[in-house]
């Protein structure tokens, strides 16, 4: 029986959410096309309007608040700053907008590799992504990204993470959570693994990411919950065992990957995974997707330093993840992300 009550929280709390995000959405991109003009750049295909974009999105609000009803997790309780730290990162995106605004201009995306010790860093992870000042590879920048995400998405960023949670909770059906394990790779700034904790609080949870700032962010979302187990690494050589994981989750990471590195990435996924094992994948739509929707996916990359994205964007995941032995099983859109759903080969 659904929870009439965790389904009010959670389309209160998402409500808020879209109308906050969208407002700054709304300031910030007025702001930046006052300092600088946007790339010129005319799609080739569709791009829906603003009412089939919120249409959209509030469908997926709507699933969001069924499946906190329906008990697959918990209603979200912020995990936002404090309200005073959240301005305080407002402000500092704010003054962050004319330089970023610049590089984009400039088509400069190389404040991160001169902001860092990157001797030991692949030059694919070495860049400004979405043109913010330090890439992926500093404090500064491991506060504000998770502020800029949401921002970009009109709020809805959390909800499609918590996409992944429905397959997940699907698995978990009938299991002792306290012999599960789950490997989040590319964990970034924790806010899935706080998610999976919130849902599974004994489950065995480790991330793993390349920046130790995010890292360092991770540990601060987790909060009061259990810790999970943070490892500063590469994801092409994953230090984990054989057939060591329960479950592995990847959210946002394989359009920012280059082709042959996405190949690697996925057959170390599929090596650490037990046989009959979870993957999760989360990441942009693709061309094809929502037909009507792929201008968006045409501009994107232009507006935004995302060098690998084209690529990704015509990538055929289901080749790419059966010839590392991972069988899709399902497929779910939400709203700009797209969930894919996979078992490791017996």
């Amino acid at each position: 029986m659904a929870d009439p009550i965790a389904m009010a929280l959670q389309t209160a709390g998402n409500s808020l959410r879209v109308s906050w995000y969208s407002g700054i959405n709304w300031l910030m991109s007025r702001q930046a096309r006052k300092l600088s003009p946007a790339p010129k750049f005319t799609p080739t295909k569709p791009v829906p309007d603003r009412n089939e974009l919120f249409e959209d999105l509030r469908g997926l609000m709507r699933r969001d608040a069924e499946a906190a009803g329906a008990g697959l997790y918990p209603p979200e309780i912020t995990d936002e700053p404090r309200i005073w730290d959240h301005f305080r990162r407002l402000r500092a995106m704010y003054a962050d907008l004319p330089g970023t605004t610049e590089r984009r201009q400039a088509r400069d995306a190389s404040t991160a590799s001169a902001a860092a010790k990157t001797a030991d860093l692949p030059d694919y992870f070495t860049q400004d992504f979405h043109y913010q000042t330090g890439g992926y590879l500093t404090d500064e920048s491991a506060k504000l990204y998770d502020l800029q995400v949401e921002i970009l998405f009109y709020g809805a960023a959390a909800a499609m993470r918590r996409a992944s949670l429905r397959p997940i909770a699907e698995f978990m059906y009938g299991r002792d959570q306290r012999r599960v394990s789950c490997l989040d790779v590319a964990c970034g700034t924790g806010r899935l693994l706080r998610e999976i904790r919130r849902a599974y609080p004994a489950m065995a949870l480790t991330g793993l990411d390349l920046s130790g700032p995010y890292l360092e962010e991770a540990r601060q979302h987790m909060g009061r919950l259990r810790p999970a187990t943070l490892i500063e690494t590469n994801a092409e050589q994953i230090p984990c065992a054989d057939a060591s994981q329960d479950i592995v989750t990847c959210t946002f990471l394989f359009h920012e990957l280059p082709p042959e590195v996405r190949r690697t990435v996925t057959c170390e996924i599929a090596r650490v995974l037990k046989p009959g094992g979870l993957f999760v994948f989360l990441d942009s739509l693709q061309m094809g997707d929502k037909p009507g929707w792929d201008g968006l996916l045409e501009a994107f990359p232009v507006r935004f330093h995302e060098p690998y994205y084209r690529s990704y964007a015509i990538e055929d995941l289901n080749k790419l993840f059966t010839d590392a032995g991972l069988k899709p099983a399902a497929q779910e859109l939400a709203f700009l992300a797209k969930v894919v759903t996979c078992r490791k080969q017996e």
